[in-house]
């Protein structure tokens, strides 16, 4: 099976979030099943490809994946991926409308007959649609078929009416586009699209109900049959803390000692004070309400009366500030990091007791699977990938990984604090759930082979 996969961002060339993982790593994972694999996405600054010609640069990753650059300096040779700190640019539907369009003609022109065209989330919806209109008769990508997967319905792509006709698209189309009088992107290739994923099996139900739908559940209604989810995965070649050369010690399950000997390094770098036994809860995401910053921040001052925290993330400039006065006010038991710092990040995953999840939605959320492999403990909210791959201890022990709280609200987030920090001081039943926790495996190898059922489905 031959699978075009189009992607606006892909891990290591370039990254602003989980999609340029999934996207650096799917792809491998379907080479080794034996299919025949291009990856394209846009030629950002920065990017040196081993070959460039006019129109695309090649370079290659896995064993013989070629990843397509395509190339258009005007707009694709900027500083940021999508925006800057005045906001979006605001060509990024002739940028992304290029993207697809010119993906199609590369692939023609290399003589690539693929089987799939695998489009992620709204930079490359609009492909399904170009396809239909300039390809429908044309014999090369006959047996072509579409897929969409959908990382986050809050990012749909939307501009306004009067830029249909930069699109180059027949009038026709517009109804297919067109919803609460704006373009619409991620519309077009839900409706156009062979099938439709997400990444977690609750996150597709969730997002057809109007609560998660973000204005298009009724469209995801309509198009129900072709709907599914499938559940991310990490890639243990990054994370695994016995071959981690950004922590302190690398240790596994087998010398969770070591874990403890890194936590108490952590907290003096930190300039935390060094106690093992002290509960360490760490975070490392965007600092936004999605990820219930709202309800940790008014959680915090009752969470650091006992217990130590360290955040990295940047966000929302209000979360900033709010936390920031509160790293002041507890130098001891609180460590703000706003900014993004990778080795940071590691040491985190590694050397803290608990990760927070509070997120008031996450379509699947890779976090909780790299906590686990670290022996570290997943504190969430009940939604999306976090329901689907957190069981809550205090209420089954024998399937229990980590904690989990139902209602989203400080208090609940606060409950499930305290039944972390009663778990923390029984040592024998925390490091008996601490090596079962890094034996679960969220390995690449068994998401896709889920993919290759949705391919043969398509």
């Amino acid at each position: 099976m031959k699978v075009a996969f189009l992607s606006s961002e892909v891990f290591p060339f370039a990254k602003t979030g989980g999609l340029a993982d999934v996207a650096g790593a799917l792809p491998l994972g379907l080479e080794k099943l034996g299919l025949e694999v291009k990856i394209f996405m846009p030629l950002y600054k920065g990017i040196k490809p081993e070959s460039l010609s006019e129109d695309f640069g090649l370079s290659k990753v896995g064993k013989n994946i070629e990843v397509v650059f395509i190339k258009n300096d005007n707009y694709y040779l900027r500083d940021q991926l999508y925006n800057t700190a005045q906001g979006d640019y605001p060509d990024n539907l002739q940028r992304f409308s290029f993207f697809c369009r010119k993906s199609l003609e590369v692939l023609k022109k290399i003589g690539f007959s693929c089987d799939i065209i695998h489009c992620n989330d709204w930079q490359s919806s609009l492909l399904p649609l170009y396809l239909e209109e300039f390809y429908k008769k044309d014999k090369f990508f006959k047996k072509a078929r579409t897929v969409l997967t959908i990382h986050n319905l809050a990012f749909q792509g939307l501009f306004s009416l009067d830029q249909f006709d930069l699109l180059g698209l027949s009038k026709g189309y517009m109804p297919d586009l067109e919803i609460y009088s704006k373009l619409n992107f991620l519309k077009s290739g839900i409706i156009k699209a062979d099938r439709v994923n997400t990444v977690s099996p609750s996150y597709a139900q969730e997002i057809q109900a109007k609560e998660a739908g973000c204005g298009l559940d009724h469209i995801l209604r309509q198009h129900s049959h072709k709907v599914s989810g499938i559940l991310n995965a990490i890639d243990y070649n990054v994370w695994n803390p016995d071959s981690d050369k950004a922590i302190y010690l690398q240790y596994d399950k087998k010398n969770l000692d070591k874990k403890a000997q890194n936590k108490v390094s952590f907290q003096k770098e930190l300039g935390l004070k060094k106690d093992k036994n002290t509960l360490l809860l760490g975070m490392v995401s965007r600092l936004t309400e999605q990820k219930g910053v709202d309800i940790l921040s008014g959680a915090m001052p009752s969470i650091l009366k006992n217990h130590q925290v360290v955040i990295l993330g940047t966000g929302d400039p209000k979360y900033h500030d709010i936390l920031s006065s509160l790293a002041k006010k507890h130098p001891q038991s609180f460590s703000l990091h706003i900014k993004f710092d990778e080795t940071l990040a590691h040491r985190i995953y590694a050397c803290s007791d608990v990760f927070l999840l509070p997120s008031r939605f996450e379509p699947c959320g890779l976090s909780q699977m790299i906590s686990f492999k670290y022996s570290t403990l997943p504190l969430v909210h009940a939604t999306g990938g976090l329901k689907d791959t957190v069981v809550d201890y205090t209420r089954d022990k024998s399937k229990g990984n980590g904690f989990v709280f139902l209602q989203y609200s400080q208090e609940a987030l606060l409950d499930a604090v305290e039944r972390a920090s009663s778990l923390f001081s029984d040592k024998d039943s925390l490091t008996a759930l601490q090596k079962r926790v890094a034996g679960l495996n969220f390995s690449w190898e068994t998401a896709a082979k889920d993919y290759v059922q949705l391919y043969k489905s398509a």
